[in-house]
């Protein structure tokens, strides 16, 4: 699950919406937590950042705070090739779309 830092973009250019941005949080649920180290500091992985590339595949990153220290920054790492994150990502897509496709306009 790489991130290329690509845009998604729509049409062919004549009169089409150019969409710069298709992307998704997800909270990590508690069991496919995990916890990696940046620094020397210890971080539990909490949310998922899941980006639509204009080639259709997903780009991800994982973001988390640090454990011993309370309220630090929101720091951003690699996901891990992992069965249980790869469908937790498509999951979260195919619902983010369905929810896109159900939208009812401006409030």
């Amino acid at each position: 699950m790489s991130d290329d830092g690509e845009t998604a973009r729509g049409g062919d250019g004549d009169g089409e919406l150019d969409v710069s941005a298709l992307a998704i949080n997800v909270t990590i649920p508690q069991e496919l937590r995990w916890t990696d180290t940046r620094r020397g500091e210890v971080f539990e992985l909490l949310t998922l950042n899941v980006r639509l590339l204009p080639d259709g595949r997903l780009a991800t990153k994982a973001y988390g705070r640090p454990v011993g220290s309370g309220r630090g920054g929101y720091v951003s790492f690699p996901v891990p090739d992992a069965p249980e994150l790869a469908a937790l990502v498509e999951g979260a897509a195919t619902r983010a779309a369905a929810l896109w496709a159900a939208h009812r306009g401006l409030a």
